[in-house]
């Protein structure tokens, strides 16, 4: 197999987590499913109903739509590069897989292996091929819809059955961020991959969790993954009187703000269950939304 000289990238792809100055980023995330971070993320776009852009990059699952019930004006289909080997050019000097870092391509002894799904589309087989085999072209892994209800406007992303890797579908979705709006972002749940993408660039992030064992675990994890990517970051209790106060211990302790509390409320949970949103249902929450989002403006502007 011949040596691989490996030449230095260049920089091509769009920085997606720009710092927008002009704006604040506001994402919503929780360690774990189940928490209501759709319920907050919705609550807060709705509540400040102007001059607001809420994405929802929860692509595997996206339900903010349900809620805030926008007219969707445009969809569009969301592609990743993908190489195509020309095994007519192609000496099977195994280059390819050498930079492969994900093993997404394989060289036998006369035949090239692509493995779509396992592609990161990162470019560096094609640009390092020395015999120039290899292309790229689009392979769709999902849609975007775009639309507003009233002056809120509204994005996201549906990752197609089947699809492995969220991410690169999470940051085309935010490619559309409006830069003249304050966005909401409603991220994935969790810690991983997706999730990185979805609040990384976020001038603030607000970790919605519940009062229980399983939420302050997953607490702890999702705090330990915002500070890592240095965000400024407060927590959102949900159905606060439920479970023990071993959560409000943990902040205490953490020196980490409480910026709001929700307690557990039958209308609330039945509003949910039908598409209705809380400050609907609840309108004097309204105000405590509106209030949540002058603390955040505060932290982050301080």
């Amino acid at each position: 197999m011949k040596k691989c000289e490996r030449k230095p990238m260049p920089i091509n792809q769009k920085q997606i987590e720009t710092n927008f100055r002009k704006m604040r980023i506001i994402a919503v995330a929780s360690g774990k499913g189940g928490t209501g971070k759709t319920l907050i993320a919705t609550s807060l776009a709705l509540s400040l109903e102007r001059n607001v852009q809420l994405l929802d990059c929860d692509v595997e699952e996206p339900n903010a739509a349900i809620f805030i019930k926008p007219e969707i004006g445009k969809t569009a289909g969301a592609s990743v590069l993908i190489p195509v080997v020309d095994e007519g050019k192609c000496d099977y000097c195994g280059c390819c897989a050498e930079v492969c870092e994900y093993s997404a391509i394989v060289v036998a002894k006369s035949k090239v292996l692509v493995f779509p799904a396992m592609c990161h589309s990162c470019g560096a087989c094609s640009l390092l091929c020395p015999r120039q085999a290899i292309t790229e072209q689009g392979r769709e892994i999902g849609r975007i819809e775009t639309g507003k209800k009233g002056e809120l406007r509204f994005v996201q992303g549906r990752l197609n059955v089947g699809e492995t890797m969220s991410p690169p579908l999470i940051r085309q979705v935010k490619e559309l961020i409006d830069q003249e709006r304050t966005v909401i972002i409603d991220s994935p749940p969790g810690t991983s991959c997706p999730v990185i993408a979805a609040i990384k660039g976020s001038d603030f992030c607000l970790l919605v969790t519940e009062p229980t064992p399983f939420g302050l675990n997953d607490l702890i994890l999702a705090v330990e993954t915002v500070r890592k990517l240095g965000i400024p970051f407060g927590v959102v209790i949900n159905r606060s009187d439920l479970g023990d106060d071993k959560t409000d211990s943990y902040c205490a302790a953490e020196n980490i703000e409480v910026l709001l509390k929700i307690p557990f409320k039958k209308e609330i949970a039945q509003a949910y269950s039908t598409g209705i949103p809380l400050i609907e249902v609840l309108p004097e929450y309204r105000k405590s939304f509106f209030d949540l989002f002058k603390r955040i403006e505060q932290r982050v502007s301080a």
